[in-house]
């Protein structure tokens, strides 16, 4: 048996140091490969729409980055690069020689501002809709922060069905979705798209919203089901690091999903350490081993 043991570490020790032979080609095809796949936000890792989040991602080994579409301010759109053919083809190359993908394109700008108040959701969303297209990207996040918080504004939730019903025709002409983050619980999320009424609307699920809530990880996904889940953004708050957080099983979790036969994009975007949240090689690269252990081995 010690014999077999030995054996067996011997051959994966192997395997570990041959895959540091892999180029990035190999490795991007690995990637296609998953069930899974792991990313990290470029504006949490400091890179936001910056060609060196790549790099970065494929020094903590993420499989992707979620690449933001840039700051909206008091602009008419988003502050962003992408809609320039010549800047937009050095983000292709650069996710290309590094074989790190992009998982989805952002509309952060709606963490701190109302996707139901704001002017001009028509060009931000068709600026969106573009880069996806152009960059081959077929999901877009947006979160509906704290001006969109349907819990806490229900006011707004007819103004917000009826841009999302608009949103969700302008992506469905590319075959793609638009992941909605809110501050709901899953059977409320669920009531909700059905009032949208789109199949290119899901929902972008965070795990803090359900542990800030005392809500189950595992029941708000079945709950959700395959066909709503548009992407995961697998962290909470800043702490601890997900292997560290007791309201966080994610081998339940990783069960859950493989019940429910879902596959996709997990993306990192906080749970930090608190005592060193500034480091993001530390922080970033610690969560996305353990979702990577989890999910992928």
């Amino acid at each position: 048996m010690r014999s077999i043991n030995f054996q067996k570490n011997l051959i994966i020790g192997m395997l570990i140091v041959l895959s540091g032979t892999f180029s990035n080609s190999v490795l991007a095809q690995s990637n296609k490969k998953q069930k899974y796949k792991v990313a990290v936000c470029d504006w949490m890792i400091l890179k936001r729409q910056k060609l060196g989040a790549f790099g970065l991602a494929q020094e903590i080994k993420a499989d992707g980055i979620e690449l933001d579409m840039g700051g909206l301010g008091n602009r008419p759109t988003f502050d962003s690069k992408l809609g320039d053919p010549v800047e937009r083809q050095k983000f292709l190359d650069k996710s290309k020689e590094t074989g790190v993908g992009i998982s989805s394109i952002a509309m952060s700008g709606f963490y701190a501002q109302s996707f139901a108040k704001r002017d001009s959701i028509t060009l931000m969303v068709r600026d969106c809709v573009k880069a996806m297209k152009d960059m081959n990207v077929k999901i877009a996040f947006l979160p509906l922060g704290t001006g969109c918080d349907l819990v806490k504004n229900p006011e707004l939730r007819p103004i917000v069905i009826e841009r999302l019903k608009w949103a969700g025709k302008q992506v469905g002409k590319i075959g793609g979705v638009i992941a909605v983050e809110t501050s709901l619980s899953a059977t409320e999320e669920i009531k909700l798209l059905k009032e949208i009424g789109s199949k290119n609307i899901k929902i972008s699920f965070n795990f803090s919203n359900a542990v800030e809530n005392g809500r189950d990880i595992s029941a708000e996904l079945k709950i959700l089901g395959k066909k709503h889940l548009g992407q995961i953004h697998a962290s909470t708050t800043d702490g601890v690091w997900l292997q560290n957080n007791t309201h966080v099983d994610m081998p339940k979790i990783k069960k859950t999903l493989d019940e429910m036969k879902w596959s996709g994009w997990l993306i990192v975007e906080r749970s930090r350490d608190v005592t060193q949240v500034h480091n993001v090689k530390v922080n970033y690269g610690a969560n996305v081993a353990y979702l990577k252990n989890i999910f992928q081995n």
